[in-house]
């Protein structure tokens, strides 16, 4: 018998696997049809664990992270097989059981008790997308896109888009899309496909969201929103409430305000020490209920998914680095697979920041990470031992090393990185041609009321 057979019983992904144990992994391969087909050295259950290294050990070739695994285990680091056999393993595979695995395992997390997390009773989300590199082939060009100069001609890698719902106090992934550069609605059609997961939750969204679709879809499913637009967008009011703000009514391009297939929103403008109109959207309509100053400043709550993916681009995969999947059913499974990787490291984070009663922002998503890969080095067959040595290895960090300390303001502003962009560039308090003329009541707050 190869040596590799009835391995995937002892492997385990160190500390991780408290959430994603053998036996939710044997359940998802059984609704993926991968249980109950002939043994063999790479079984689905180990390469499903195999997968998830690879994005724990990203800048590792598949020799270094199989050794990781098992170079614990006596005989079996002289028995690695080869690339190609790793490759045919996550072919056979496919990406169906990471996403099955992930969809198993993302969800909120914070408890009742952590308030930044919440906001008059409901739990805070929002939704935002990213673009990864992945290899140049004909293939992937073809699934996936790019960018693209004047004449048509690519720029850079082919790039593939993820959309998540985030929650902010905690950054652990509630739901996700994967897609392609261009095509299937782009951000805000992958955004409507995960409307049922916010049932309950008050989303955050940017200015590339607001459409009639996407918020029927939210509001239909339960959920409430809070999405910036332009200011020529829900410029003519309705009806003005007495704080100021007003409803008015938000259609498909070329209806008329009364068409029916519109929806009713209420519109909250407020400047930020006298600077430029910013325009939130919602669907609370009550000012007494819900106040127009606390949706200002919760409205920056939504830069704290641009900190999760800081954490999963920049930290997790390595900076620039393009992910190593050269077809396009594997650079799925790696997406899916470094999602469900950085949600468990936010579960830990969260679980550490409880036990000590800090907040979430404050421990060290990069140290995590980086104990979270010794873990794994340092297991020697089952982790539930390991997992208990671990924590309480870590609890006795959080104050000493792992700590932040008090998160900063903003400061500086956002640039394009990629060479093209698909808007059209206009100079500062430039008026779009057209745009009817924006309500002269506005909120100014003090940059006091946003900290």
């Amino acid at each position: 018998m190869h040596p590799w057979i009835g391995l995937s019983d002892e492997v385990r992904l160190g500390l991780l696997t408290e959430w994603i144990v053998p036996g939710l992994v044997d359940e998802v391969l059984t609704a993926c049809g991968q249980r109950g087909i002939k043994p063999r050295p790479l079984s689905s259950r180990f390469m499903v664990y195999f997968v998830l290294a690879l994005a724990l050990f990203q800048q590792d070739s598949y020799d270094d992270v199989a050794e990781n695994l098992v170079g614990t285990l006596g005989e079996m680091d002289r028995s690695i097989p080869n690339k190609s056999s790793f490759t045919r393993a996550r072919q056979q595979l496919g990406a169906a059981p990471l996403e099955g695995v992930f969809r198993r395992v993302a969800g909120a997390i914070a408890p009742a008790t952590l308030g930044a997390a919440f906001w008059r009773g409901m739990r805070v989300a929002a939704v935002d997308g990213f673009l990864l590199d992945v290899p140049e082939n004909e293939v992937t060009r073809a699934a996936f896109g790019g960018q693209v100069d004047g004449d048509g001609r690519p720029v850079g890698f082919p790039q593939a888009r993820v959309v998540t719902l985030t929650e902010t106090g905690t950054h652990a992934t509630i739901d996700a899309r994967i897609g392609s550069f261009k095509g299937g609605g782009g951000e805000p059609g992958l955004a409507t496909e995960m409307a049922g997961s916010a049932a309950g939750m008050l989303v955050i969204m940017d200015r590339a969201f607001p459409g009639v679709a996407l918020w029927k879809a939210y509001t239909q499913a339960g959920a409430h929103l809070l999405i910036r637009a332009r200011t020529y967008v829900a410029a003519r009011p309705m009806e003005v409430l007495p704080d100021g703000t007003y409803l008015t009514r938000m259609n498909l391009a070329g209806q008329r305000r009364s068409h029916p297939g519109g929806v009713t929103v209420r519109v909250v403008d407020y400047r930020v020490d006298g600077g430029e109109t910013t325009r939130l959207l919602t669907d609370l309509f009550d000012p007494e209920a819900w106040p127009a100053e606390e949706l200002a400043a919760l409205y920056h709550q939504r830069w704290e998914v641009e900190s999760a993916y800081r954490q999963l681009k920049t930290f997790q995969r390595g900076k620039a680095e393009v992910l190593r999947s050269a077809s396009p059913e594997l650079v799925r499974q790696e997406i899916w697979a470094h999602l469900t990787l950085h949600h468990c490291l936010n579960r830990i984070i969260m679980r550490l920041a409880d036990g000590e009663g800090l907040d979430p922002d404050r421990i060290s998503f990069v140290k995590v990470l980086k104990h979270a890969r010794r873990s794994v080095v340092l297991q020697a067959g089952r982790s539930t031992r390991r997992l208990r040595q671990f924590t309480k290895r870590m609890a006795t960090k959080v104050v000493r090393k792992l700590d932040n300390g008090l998160r900063r303001l903003r400061e500086a502003d956002r640039y394009t990185r990629h060479p093209v962009s698909q808007y059209i560039v206009r100079k500062k308090d430039q008026v779009r041609r057209g745009t009817r003329r924006v309500p002269e009541k506005v909120i100014t707050l003090a940059p006091a009321i946003l900290q």
